[in-house]
């Protein structure tokens, strides 16, 4: 049985500005719905202020779900980076996001960002330029989306090419969600 027409959410979390980007997926077909970024800065909120930076983005990731209605989310996995003080800000940052996604009761499919470019790009080193150009042909976008609605399409993209694959698994056999998350790395709650 193929996966069923399905509304998905991507985000691409970040402490100042955390992409979304909404696809609905049908099989094989891509629809765009909408794209945008939730900006903590310039929101009169003083740069040191991380819980009210917190509560903007919960807010805004609960707005984008009310919005548009998703039935899935796909978040993608932070790393540990050069600086871990920013490692751990990005970390409560997607803490937020996802707090936000599953107190709206979504499923919520979590990839890395090597995963999210082989899918979209066909590898995992390519440069933020090659994921925005590959989402607006996939998509046919009249334009290039931001950086970061970029990337959270991409994981939108991401998450509808791996459903397809685990709906097929699930046909063959049972698999707990946790099960079937582990295949190529990536983690489903």
């Amino acid at each position: 049985m193929a996966a069923a027409a399905q509304r998905i959410l991507g985000i691409d979390p970040g402490l100042q500005t955390t992409g979304f980007g909404v696809i609905d997926a049908d099989g094989p077909r891509l629809a765009y719905v909408a794209s945008g970024t939730i900006r903590t800065t310039g929101a009169g909120i003083p740069v040191g202020d991380l819980p009210g930076r917190i509560r903007i983005l919960f807010e805004g990731v609960r707005e984008v779900v009310q919005t548009y209605q998703p039935q899935c989310a796909a978040v993608e996995i932070v790393f540990v980076n050069v600086n871990p003080q920013s490692t751990l800000l990005l970390g409560q940052a997607r803490g937020a996001a996802l707090a936000a996604l599953t107190s709206a009761d979504l499923p919520v499919s979590e990839y890395t960002a090597l995963q999210m470019k082989k899918a979209v790009v066909g590898h995992g080193l390519a440069k933020k330029e090659q994921i925005q150009a590959m989402v607006q042909r996939l998509l046919a976008l009249p334009g290039v989306p931001s950086k970061d609605a970029a990337d959270a399409l991409g994981l939108a993209i991401m998450h509808a090419h791996a459903r397809v694959s685990f709906a097929a698994m699930a046909d063959k056999g049972s698999l707990t969600r946790r099960q079937h998350a582990q295949y190529k790395g990536g983690r489903t709650y």
